[in-house]
C-alpha cells in the first residue's frame, strides 16, 4: 500500500514513516540492538494478549531449530495481536477495529488476513473468540456504510484520514478510502465462514451480520453490470495512472458476460480490464463459504441458494471467459480479461492472486490447471517477477520494478510440495528482513536493506501461517537449520 521509496513521499509514505517510528519505540533499546532477542513490544503495552496464541507461539518455536527462523517467527506470528488490535463495544456488542500496521485504518481484506492466523485457536480461549466477533460484526458495519469502500475509520462518523475525501467518488462518513476490490467483500465471507467451522458459535451471526451480508451479495451481483453500470464510479487527481478509473470512473469497457466487474487490484492498483479474474475466483469459494454460514448458523435457506446461484454463474463465465494459451499448446487463468477476448498474463504478488488461489479455497493445489498458471506466473512470462542476487519472487506495479513481495515467496512455499524449494522459499524469507526481525511489503531483488513498510502485519501473519502449516505437513524442514 506504500509507494516506492525513491518517489516523491506521498501521504501513506508519511504515514508509514510515522507508524515506523512508533513501533521501533514500542520495542526496548536492547531488543533493537541485540540479536535474536523478541522484537515484540513489553506485555503492558500489547493491544491484545491471547493465552492460546502465547502457548501456541512457545510450542511452535520450540520445534524451529534455526534460531533466526525462530525469532522471526516469534516477532511476526503475533504483531497483529500485539500492535493492530483495538477492542471495544457498540450496542451492547463486541467490536474489534484492526489496523493494517502503519496505516492507521482498517481495510476489509488486510483485517481479515491479519486474523485469519489466529482462527484455529478460536475453541481454547474465549477472550478470542470474542475479539473475532467483535471484528465480525464491524465488518459488517463497515460493508452497510458503503459495501463499495476497501478501508474504514474507526469513527464511523468521521472523515477519511488518508486524503482520500478529494476522491472524485461518493464519499460517506466513515470511510477511508472509496477503491471498488471484489476481495473486499470475499474476505468478511472467508473469515466468517473460518470462525464458523472451527467454534460452531451463531454470537456474531444476527441479523445486523446478516443485513451487511446480504448488501455484499447484492454488491457483487450489482457489479456483473447485466442491467447497466451500476452506481459506482471513481476517479483520483493523480498522476499515475493506477490510482483512477478511465471513462468517467468506470473504467475500461467490457462485454458483459457474468463476470464480476472490480475497479482495483488487492493492491488498491487500478484493473486494466475489468474482469480480475483471482478475484472472481476468491467470489466463488467466498460465495460458497457463506451459503454454508447462512445454512447452518442461521438456517436462511434462500439466502444460502442466492449466494450458490451467483457463485454458479460467476463459475460458468469463468470457465468461457477466465482462460487463455500459455503459448506451449495448454491454457492458464488469465489475470485479467475484458469479454471480448482480450487478455492480460501476470501475476501480482497480493493475496487474491492467481499464485495464492489454493490459500483462499479457489483452487486445489493439486489441480492441473492452476499449477501450469501459477509455474507461469513464477516465471520471467510474468512481468513483475524479480530474479536478483537476493532472491526471487514476485512483486506488482504498485511498488515498482524489481521489488520483490515477502507475500509472494510465502505463498510459493505454501504451493510446494519440494523440500529444496521450501527450503530455498525459507532461505531467502530469512536473510532478507533487512535485520528487522519483520517481513516487509517488498525489498529489493539485490538490496534487502531497500525495504517499504516495516511495519505491515498482514504479511507477518502469513509468515507465522507458514510456519504453522510447515508444522503439520513438512515438520522435518522446521528441524534444519538455513
Amino acid at each position: 500500500m506504500s509507494k516506492n521509496m525513491q518517489m516523491t513521499l506521498g501521504r501513506r509514505d508519511v504515514m508509514m514513516a510515522a507508524g515506523a517510528m512508533a513501533l521501533a519505540a514500542a520495542v526496548p533499546a536492547g531488543a533493537q540492538s541485540t540479536k535474536f532477542v523478541s522484537k515484540r513490544p513489553p506485555r503492558a503495552q500489547r493491544r491484545f494478549v491471547s493465552t492460546a496464541v502465547e502457548a501456541e507461539i512457545r510450542r511452535v518455536k520450540a520445534k524451529i531449530a534455526d534460531p533466526e527462523l525462530a525469532w522471526l517467527f516469534e516477532n511476526c506470528y503475533p504483531n497483529t495481536l500485539d500492535t493492530t488490535v483495538q477492542t471495544g463495544a457498540v450496542d451492547g456488542k463486541p467490536d474489534t477495529f484492526v489496523i493494517t500496521g502503519d496505516i492507521d485504518a482498517m481495510w476489509l481484506r488486510d483485517s481479515s488476513a491479519q486474523l485469519q492466523t489466529y482462527v484455529h485457536l478460536a475453541p481454547k480461549d474465549a477472550g478470542l473468540r470474542r475479539m473475532f466477533v467483535g471484528a465480525i460484526q464491524r465488518q459488517a458495519r463497515c460493508i452497510l456504510v458503503d459495501p463499495y469502500a476497501n478501508a474504514f475509520m474507526r469513527d464511523t462518523s468521521a472523515t477519511s484520514n488518508l486524503g482520500a475525501r478529494d476522491d472524485m467518488t461518493e464519499m460517506k462518513p466513515g470511510v477511508a478510502e472509496r477503491k471498488w476490490e471484489i476481495d473486499s467483500l470475499c474476505y468478511p465471507m472467508r473469515f466468517a465462514h473460518s470462525y464458523w467451522a472451527v467454534t460452531r458459535d451463531t454470537t456474531p451471526f444476527d441479523d445486523f451480520w446478516a443485513q451487511g451480508m446480504m448488501k455484499a451479495v447484492a454488491t457483487l451481483k450489482e457489479q456483473q453490470r447485466l442491467e447497466g453500470p451500476g452506481p459506482y464510479r471513481f476517479q483520483r487527481n493523480h498522476p499515475s495512472p493506477t490510482e483512477t478509473l478511465m471513462f468517467d470512473g468506470y473504467g475500461a469497457p467490457t462485454r458483459k458476460v457474468g463476470l464480476i466487474h472490480s475497479g482495483f487490484r488487492p493492491s488498491d492498483d487500478a484493473c486494466v480490464f475489468p474482469f480480475l479474474i483471482p478475484s472472481n475466483l476468491f467470489a466463488v469459494s467466498a460465495l460458497t463459504m457463506l451459503a454454508t454460514v447462512l445454512k447452518e448458523a442461521r438456517g436462511d435457506a434462500a439466502g444460502a441458494a442466492d449466494c450458490l446461484a451467483l457463485a454458479a454463474s460467476v463459475r460458468q463465465a469463468l470457465d468461457l471467459h477466465g482462460k487463455m494459451p500459455d503459448g506451449e499448446g495448454g491454457q492458464v487463468w488469465a489475470y485479467e480479461v475484458n469479454g471480448f477476448g482480450d487478455a492480460i498474463f501476470m501475476d501480482d504478488a497480493n493475496v487474491p492472486s492467481l499464485s495464492a488461489l489454493p490459500l483462499l479455497g479457489a483452487a486445489d493445489r493439486k489441480d492441473p490447471l492452476f499449477r501450469r498458471t501459477a509455474k507461469l506466473a513464477w516465471s520471467p512470462r510474468n512481468p513483475y517477477f524479480f530474479e536478483g542476487t537476493a532472491a526471487k519472487g514476485i512483486g506488482g506495479p504498485h511498488i515498482g520494478m524489481d521489488m520483490i513481495w515477502p507475500m509472494s515467496i510465502i505463498t510459493h512455499a505454501f504451493n510446494s510440495d519440494d523440500d529444496a524449494e521450501i527450503r530455498q522459499c525459507l532461505t531467502w524469507l530469512k536473510t532478507t528482513h533487512g535485520g528487522t526481525g519483520f517481513m516487509h511489503e517488498s525489498f529489493h531483488k539485490d538490496n534487502p536493506a531497500k525495504f517499504t513498510r516495516s511495519w505491515f502485519a498482514w504479511v507477518n501473519g502469513l509468515f507465522g501461517d507458514l510456519i504453522l502449516d510447515l508444522e503439520r505437513r513438512k515438520p522435518a524442514l522446521l528441524a534444519s537449520r538455513y
